[in-house]
């Protein structure tokens, strides 16, 4: 499970994004000062860090400058007022790799991070492989059997998102807010509908899948 640090003063922001985190399969380290934030990188390594720009004891500009002076590579996202007027070239200069500006959605945010951990990931897959199916996500193409298989756009992503999960089981809600962005739409069978085409366009046996697997009453998991 992938560990991001939040660091955030206000306790209430904190929780709500510690267990938006948690939602989404994350596990969150929270520290509620710079200097605490900093301490708990060094203790645990994370994959991301997620830091608030105006912090007490060390603002978030000198946490990232810190743990870019401690030659760790930590990604970094920056949360920020408007009012902050946030400059890229200095994001850049201080170490961040991405901000996001307050008040932001769920779905800004954990696109932000999921888009952040891919592009600094070493070993991201290019080619992913499972049955006699091949997932290019460069050059988002899927091919079976060596011939170029057309899916739509949400076809694609949602056999993205699976696939970058493997062996998880994900619920509807999940799928659809990381996918379609819904804050919540529990009645809808769009995700059904959609995996429904999938297996019949990858699957063997599209009546009894082998990769993309329905786990009732929980929601779908990816076995590759």
């Amino acid at each position: 499970m992938q560990k991001i640090v939040v660091v955030e003063d206000d306790e209430s922001l904190r929780e709500t994004i510690a267990v938006m985190l948690e939602r989404e399969g994350f596990s969150p380290i929270l520290a509620s000062d710079g200097r605490q934030g900093y301490d708990q990188i060094v203790a645990h390594r994370p994959n991301l860090l997620l830091t608030d720009l105006r912090l007490p004891e060390m603002n978030g500009s000198d946490l990232c400058k810190a743990v870019r002076a401690a030659q760790m590579t930590t990604p970094i996202i920056v949360l920020s007022a408007v009012c902050d007027e946030v400059d890229k070239v200095i994001l850049l200069e201080i170490g961040a790799d991405d901000y996001v500006v307050k008040p932001f959605g769920t779905r800004e945010l954990m696109a932000r991070i999921r888009a952040v951990l891919r592009r600094v990931s070493p070993d991201r897959q290019r080619i992913c492989r499972f049955g006699d199916v091949e997932v290019d996500t460069d050059r988002r193409l899927v091919f079976r059997n060596g011939e170029e298989i057309r899916l739509t756009p949400a076809e694609y992503n949602l056999l993205t998102f699976l696939i970058q999960n493997p062996g998880r089981i994900i619920s509807r809600d999940q799928i659809l807010n990381s996918v379609w962005g819904y804050q919540s739409y529990p009645n809808t069978r769009t995700v059904d509908a959609h995996m429904v085409k999938l297996r019949q366009k990858l699957e063997p046996e599209p009546a009894a899948p082998r990769y993309l697997l329905t786990m009732h009453g929980f929601g779908y998991r990816f076995n590759p």
